[in-house]
């Protein structure tokens, strides 16, 4: 995808060509970020009960049912099938502070790319696809279907939120995150996979305990957008900084430059700690290289 701060529909909706070579299931590479190598395998799609029938031999003694064993006087055995397929909830962060980048695009652009990328991933494996975009005004959610349209209707909705993001306008909401999360709680009950895609601006302890309870009955991949620029400025020179009316010369200075990455690395830290506690695993995505590139080689690279 070529250079541009804000996709638009026919880049969203092209990407469902690239969204090979990675998988959201289970079964993972070895090398892959969800693999179980690193402590952090996909549970995958629900059990269904199909039938209480007798037990044969073969059959694995946990699947005995000891109450009508006991009750029928015969060895019963539970039987499930794994569902045909598993909701997939998108959280795609479009607020203001993702409204920056330093080459290539910004990291809005970067996390409505990852979006349709793994929505046309998760579709192409027979899973339903569901979404709640926000940014500081709205919250929009897209109730989870097995459809192109469905799909296409989140293509949309990212490409027009996206576009309203200017340097000047509304103000940034930080309590915008959460109340993501308090919707995505009341929306995935048990056994999605919910994939969480932001810049984590405004995370706090309310952050980790929405994330927690999320946890608790499903998959959750924490998609970590950021620009080079806001973890390292270039030493000795000044830069222009804009907001899009204003703008300011900050003095790019040794000392200045090395509490800037401190900062940065203590936020990101904080952030690791908090998500390895719950097993839950980050994908870390940069605006500079082609968000594909990156998906497919967390992921496996097969």
């Amino acid at each position: 995808m070529t250079a541009r701060i804000h996709p638009t529909l026919d880049d969203l909706v092209s990407l469902q060509y690239q969204a090979r070579n990675f998988s959201l299931l289970p079964r993972q590479p070895i090398s892959s970020l969800l693999s179980g190598r690193h402590g952090s395998r996909l549970r995958g799609r629900g059990l269904s009960f199909e039938e209480l029938r007798d037990y044969r031999p073969g059959d694995d003694i946990r699947t005995i049912d000891w109450r009508a064993t006991a009750r029928l006087r015969k060895p019963y055995v539970r039987v499930y099938n794994e569902e045909r397929d598993r909701p997939v909830l998108f959280l795609v962060d479009q607020r203001k502070s993702m409204f920056f980048g330093s080459a290539r695009t910004t990291k809005a652009t970067a996390a409505a790319e990852c979006a349709a990328l793994g929505a046309w991933r998760a579709l192409d494996g027979g899973d339903r696809i569901g979404a709640i975009l926000f940014n500081d005004e709205e919250c929009l959610q897209i109730r989870p279907q097995r459809s192109r349209e469905t799909v296409l209707r989140m293509c949309h909705e990212l490409v027009r939120m996206n576009q309203g993001l200017k340097a000047t306008g509304a103000d940034l909401r930080i309590e915008a995150l959460n109340d993501a999360l308090r919707r995505a709680v009341e929306v995935a009950v048990h056994d999605y996979l919910v994939v969480l895609i932001t810049d984590y601006t405004g995370d706090n302890e309310t952050t980790q305990e929405l994330v927690t309870t999320l946890a608790a009955h499903n998959d959750v991949i924490a998609v970590l957008v950021y620009d080079p620029f806001g973890i390292r400025m270039p030493k000795g020179t000044e830069i222009d900084i804009s907001d899009g009316v204003e703008r300011i010369r900050v003095p790019a200075r040794a000392g200045y430059t090395d509490r800037f990455e401190a900062e940065f690395q203590k936020r990101t830290e904080q952030i690791r700690e908090r998500l390895r506690g719950i097993r839950i695993p980050i994908l870390p995505i940069c605006t500079h290289e082609p968000v594909t590139d990156q998906v497919r080689a967390a992921l496996g690279g097969r």
